[in-house]
């Protein structure tokens, strides 16, 4: 499991529902992995989503009351958590949580995280752009480009070639290097 050390890279992928940011994670985790890369991936989801099945160990021991459920085998590893009132984490806490020797961390969701970020957008979800308010967006993919709103001298990517995006995220890795927040933990 040991590998050689180098930098993290983080990029995070932000857009409206239905803009196409899980399929592109999807196929960038193809893309990255095929040119001998680890990826690990940090989503932010809704408020009652589960992992576990009801009636499955790990499901009964979190409905048990215990706080963490770590169930491992020899394939797989999960860590659960159940907070025992409302928590809001931000990404960085959950990319504290990953295993040290991946190469990259796709975020996928917390579009309005300090992180450097991708733009997902198409305009067919009928929803407005996010890059002329946000700072941290360095890069924006689409499947209609001439259909941008405001004009920009971000980079546009092609929604549609996870291929190129990821060749794009490997010219750009160096801006891409984690530095932890001071307070995050």
């Amino acid at each position: 499991m040991d590998r050689p050390a180098s930098p993290m890279k983080v990029v995070g992928f932000a857009g409206e529902s239905g803009a196409g940011k899980t399929g592109l994670v999807e196929q960038l985790i193809g893309q990255l992995k095929a040119r001998g890369l680890r990826v690990s991936v940090v989503k932010h989801a809704h408020h009652s989503f589960d992992v576990d099945q009801p009636g499955k160990d790990s499901w009964r021991h979190r409905e048990a009351g215990a706080f963490e459920v770590v169930v491992a085998s020899d394939k797989r590893l999960v860590l659960q958590r159940q907070f025992e009132q409302l928590a809001t984490l931000s990404p960085h806490h959950l990319i504290a949580e990953l295993y040290e020797g991946v190469d990259w961390v796709l975020v996928e969701g917390f579009k309005d995280s300090d992180l450097l970020k991708v733009e997902v957008w198409r305009p067919s979800t009928g929803k407005a752009v996010r890059y002329p308010h946000d700072d941290f967006i360095v890069a924006i993919a689409t499947d209609a480009p001439a259909a941008l709103p405001v004009s920009t001298q971000l980079d546009v990517l092609d929604l549609n070639s996870a291929p190129s995006v990821a060749d794009w995220l490997l010219q750009h890795q160096d801006r891409f290097v984690y530095q932890a927040p001071l307070f995050a933990s």
